[in-house]
């Protein structure tokens, strides 16, 4: 989900709507965030209203990557964060190795489609039905604890 983000410009303050489209975030989630996350401090003035600095922009490029490139948790993003050895918010992490495929061990395949009926099942059936897929799991998956 690696997407290109357009460059931040030099300006000194951002809005909350600039931030928004710099970052690929809406407003809402930045407004999180800044509950979330005690190093994203914007400025407030005039009724509330949000001003990020340049380096607040940049850690909110890297919360970014942490949550939506890199699969972090919250809270594992904010400790990633506050470790001592982290890589400062302007600095890219070096590219992860690619995750191992994980491969059922048993495939599903789905009915031909005359076995399919073509018109709505009754209850007593549809019954029927879900009961013959649930022995087949059953005899796939082993049997269900209810």
């Amino acid at each position: 989900m690696a997407t290109e983000l357009p460059p931040i410009p030099p300006k000194r303050y951002f809005t909350i709507g600039e931030v928004s489209e710099l970052c690929g975030v809406k407003s809402y989630v930045l407004r999180y965030w800044e509950q979330e996350f005690s190093q994203l401090k914007p400025m407030k003035r005039r009724g509330n209203r949000r001003y990020y600095q340049h380096h607040e922009v940049q850690l909110i490029r890297r919360i970014r990557e942490l949550l939506y490139d890199e699969g972090f948790t919250i809270s594992g993003a904010r400790n990633r964060l506050s470790e001592p050895d982290a890589p400062p918010p302007a600095v890219a992490p070096a590219p992860a190795a690619p995750a191992a495929v994980v491969r059922p061990a048993f495939t599903l395949t789905p009915p031909p489609s005359s076995a399919v009926p073509a018109a709505p099942l009754a209850w007593p059936e549809l019954r029927r039905e879900l009961l013959a897929l649930r022995a087949e799991l059953d005899q796939a998956l082993g049997p269900i604890d209810a």
